[in-house]
């Protein structure tokens, strides 16, 4: 799947989740998988704990994180 299409798979919806970007379809932040997977569960456990999601939601919030990190940085320390 092409990163293009990854980043149709997130919504931003002022509306929906106080306008943080979701799964599109869901009310699952991209943060909170993120958060997930940095915090060392794999991509099969965040599958089991939301099994509404599928492998390419997962893919979806990585590309969206690369995508934020080129438009501006974090200062850390």
């Amino acid at each position: 799947m092409r990163h293009e299409e990854l980043l149709r798979r997130i919504s931003i919806d002022p509306n929906v989740c106080f306008g943080k970007p979701c799964i599109r379809g869901h009310r699952i932040w991209v943060s909170l998988i993120l958060d997930f997977l940095a915090s060392g569960t794999t991509a099969e456990e965040v599958l089991v704990e939301y099994p509404q999601i599928c492998k390419e939601d997962i893919l979806a919030c990585i590309a969206y994180a690369s995508e934020m990190t080129r438009e501006r940085t974090v200062h850390t320390g």
